[in-house]
């Protein structure tokens, strides 16, 4: 899983290069690497919390926070 997902962020890096000299030309382009962009920043995302992944932080997860807002606090049903 883990050499999956850095395979994945040099892939999504490589993407970024190739469009990086295109972003100027075309909305499309810029779209397309904003997107990629957001893809890469998940997928390290889930790198470390596969790297961190330890009991304690498990359960640290499942405590509540105390005065701590978080932006999806805000868009809860």
């Amino acid at each position: 899983m883990k050499d999956k997902l850095i395979a994945s962020i040099r892939e999504k890096e490589i993407q970024l290069a190739k469009l990086r000299e295109h972003i100027d030309k075309s909305d499309v382009c810029s779209d397309l690497y904003n997107k990629v962009l957001v893809e890469k920043a998940i997928l390290k995302k889930q790198l470390d919390d596969l790297r961190n992944n330890t009991l304690v932080n498990r359960i640290k997860h499942l405590l509540p926070r105390r005065g701590e807002k978080l932006i999806c606090d805000y868009f809860k049903s």
